[in-house]
């Protein structure tokens, strides 16, 4: 049985508990390997103490967790002890799943062992301008404009694989063979990959809501002498409750119905998230 850490980093407002992710929780926790067994066991919490190392994350590579699901949530950023433990534990082989919110948790990441550096920030809107290439800035500056609009909070989008199927992107349920459908949102992240990492290709796109280009959802990292698998996701909110199964007076924008509406977005959506938790397992 693989150990899965499903980890908020907090918001100062307080929202943004792990209590969020509660869908997220029960699909992992229920899920079960070729012999019928449980296939993970998942642990989930929120950040111990605001401002200060958290007593877990610091010292993540001497806990037995496999792969860490980082939901970075809000601006209670990730401090340098945070991001060392992390880095050990890609080193010893931990794998690293990393979905940020806004942009300011973004500009929280330190080092996380390579992952961190597929967000790309130009100082420019991809919604208005799309810039092609990987660049290597997991710093972006406080005024960077990085937000996608795939739609509405509650709806759906159709994505697409890219290159040769990834297994993330596996769906046996689908008539293409293939994850089709994943929740959408107002504001996702730019992903590349970044340069010179050959370990890691972009494995599913979208496009804009609001202009019609496609943009990245998710790089994924193998293995190497960095450390384990990890994927970068464009946006947490593909994993959220309120994404899933809108709830009134829990999102913050405008929701829409789409994925109450359409059964097969929802289902699609919890393929892929048991193909991200199966994927990192190796």
């Amino acid at each position: 049985m693989s150990n899965i850490l499903l980890q908020t980093i907090g918001d100062a407002s307080g929202r943004w508990t792990i209590g969020r992710f509660s869908l997220l929780t029960g699909l992992l926790s229920h899920l079960r390997d070729r012999q019928g067994r449980l296939a993970f066991q998942v642990r989930a919490r929120d950040r111990a103490v605001r401002g200060r190392p958290d007593p877990l994350l610091s010292r993540l590579h001497e806990s037995c967790v496999d792969q860490l699901w980082l939901l970075a949530t809000g601006d209670d950023g990730l401090t340098p002890e945070d991001c060392a433990g992390i880095r050990r534990f890609r080193r010893l082989g931990g794998n690293l799943m990393v979905a940020p919110g806004h942009m300011a948790s973004v500009r929280s990441f330190g080092d996380l062992g390579g992952a961190e550096a597929a967000y790309r920030f130009d100082g420019r809107n991809p919604d208005r301008e799309l810039t092609a290439g990987g660049l290597e800035l997991p710093r972006p500056p406080a005024d960077a404009r990085a937000d996608h609009d795939s739609g509405a909070d509650g709806g759906f989008r159709r994505v697409r694989s890219v290159g040769n199927i990834h297994p993330v992107m596996r769906d046996r349920h689908s008539p293409t063979g293939v994850i089709q459908y994943l929740p959408s949102h107002p504001h996702e992240h730019a992903l590349s990959v970044p340069c010179g990492v050959a370990t890691a290709r972009v494995i599913v796109d979208g496009h804009s809501a609001a202009t019609g280009q496609r943009f990245n959802i998710a790089v994924a990292f193998e293995r190497s002498e960095r450390g384990g698998r990890a994927i970068a996701q464009s946006s947490v909110h593909h994993f959220a409750d309120d994404n899933w199964h809108p709830r009134a007076g829990t999102v913050s924008e405008p929701a829409g119905d789409g994925m109450a509406r359409f059964p097969e977005a929802l289902r699609s959506t919890q393929q892929y998230v048991r193909n991200v938790a199966f994927w990192l397992s190796g």
